[in-house]
């Protein structure tokens, strides 16, 4: 047994190859690791091979066919190489010793190490493989088009379509993801995941869900006396009221107390002695034009609208036009950020109280989600987008007050009822 020219070459062949199938493995697993996001702000600042690495990620399924096609092939070569040099070497059972050998080798040194590394290092680690894997796509593409056009031709016949937007869908719910794992890892506040999960729930949610409605809007009425006007705009907690004629549905403008005050007080100022100064006064001079918005639209494009038009202030209708309820510019914000108080809010008025005994007292208006939020349950919010919508749903009636309900995990009890509304539930979680 001698070691020629040829087996010295055969063993450096095979360890070059080693090396390559390693480079393949922890390229592909850092290059899928890696945060797209803290490759980002390396590009930002700078990075070219962070930008390379970006780029080439966009399109997952070809790096990973190409990386595949260039680590199979190696790890195959290889393979091929040691069995010829231990077939020469040892005879037949040069076969089976070739097998054991490059096994090893293959997963200790070609796929465990190099992979370890690449995920406890993930970004760094892309950066530097990509200039080179970039390279291995641009030369590989062509084989790995056809091998995707094949893969998806086999996926059909067994009806399974591919989405080639998968990914770029799938990064909202892998951020929302993040920040939920993050949050029962004790990594993330409950206040932060509530704040981060609100705003991107902003564009799958309408402001039907979280509108005022209209059983509870407070209006004026533009027949009033002008006296009453006024008692009426200082009696409210709100700045901004709607002003109808004739039925409530008949919206025709908005007033602001501030503009309602400076035109009264200009003709208190500017009435002579003994006369009436508000006599003729109409509110519709000063009453704004009402903004009306479908119930249909999203909350992160009314919020964008609300800032376009510089208002604060909308009134929802349906797709016939009457009037469903209001949105301000606030409910959005509270969507996010929670609860927003000022002196005018009681205290007693919060839709949810914990009792002595352990039960929440839940407003029935209450939306689901702001309870879920709140409380950090679960309950579903698919049938209906408030607590008594919920009951409602599930009893399949409008239940009396005082009956109680367990669904969900929860006991349920009517503690208030006025004419077909459940105004407030005893809500407390079963053991």
């Amino acid at each position: 047994m001698t070691f020629d020219a040829a087996l010295w070459g055969s063993a450096a062949a095979i360890l070059a190859l080693l090396v390559l199938s390693a480079f393949f493995s922890g390229s592909e697993t850092a290059l899928t690791a890696a945060s797209r996001g803290k490759l980002r702000a390396q590009a930002d600042r700078g990075s070219k091979a962070a930008g390379t690495a970006l780029t080439i990620t966009e399109d997952n399924e070809r790096l990973i066919g190409s990386v595949l096609l260039g680590n199979n092939l190696v790890n195959i070569l290889a393979t091929s190489l040691a069995t010829a040099l231990f077939t020469r070497l040892f005879g037949e059972s040069g076969v089976a010793l070739a097998t054991l050998v490059m096994t090893l080798l293959v997963l200790i040194f070609a796929e465990v190490l190099p992979k370890t590394y690449a995920i406890t290092n993930a970004e760094r680690a892309a950066s530097f493989v990509a200039p080179a894997i970039r390279l291995v796509i641009l030369v590989l593409n062509p084989v790995v088009g056809a091998v995707r056009a094949l893969v998806r031709g086999l996926l059909r016949l067994f009806g399974v379509q591919t989405d080639p937007e998968g990914q770029i869908l799938a990064v909202r719910e892998e951020i929302m993801g993040a920040i939920t794992l993050g949050h029962h890892e004790g990594a993330v506040e409950k206040e932060d995941r509530d704040r981060l999960l609100g705003a991107l729930d902003l564009a799958e949610r309408a402001v039907e869900e979280i509108m005022l409605h209209r059983s509870q809007i407070e209006m004026i009425d533009a027949e009033l006396p002008p006296q009453e006007v006024l008692d009426q705009c200082l009696a409210s907690a709100h700045t901004r009221l709607p002003v109808y004629r004739g039925e409530p549905e008949n919206i025709v403008g908005v007033i602001h107390a501030k503009d309602l005050l400076r035109a009264m007080y200009a003709r208190t100022r500017e009435a002579s002695a003994g006369a009436d100064p508000f006599a003729g006064f109409d509110v519709m001079d000063v009453a704004m034009q009402p903004y009306f918005v479908p119930e249909t639209t999203t909350l992160d494009d009314q919020m964008r609208e609300f800032l376009r038009r510089h208002t604060h202030f909308a009134l929802v209708v349906d797709e016939y036009g009457s009037l469903e309820g209001l949105i301000t510019l606030e409910d959005i914000l509270e969507e996010i950020v929670g609860e927003i108080t000022d002196e005018f809010d009681v205290d007693e008025d919060h839709p949810v109280r914990q009792t002595d005994e352990g039960d929440y007292l839940v407003d029935g208006a209450m939306t689901i989600r702001d309870l879920n939020r709140a409380n950090d349950w679960s309950l579903p919010d698919e049938e209906a987008n408030t607590v008594a919508g919920l009951v409602i749903h599930e009893a399949q009636t409008i239940p009396s007050q005082g009956q109680v309900f367990n669904f969900h995990g929860f006991r349920f009890e009517v503690a208030a009822r006025k004419d077909n509304r459940i105004t407030r539930l005893k809500i407390r979680p079963e053991a």
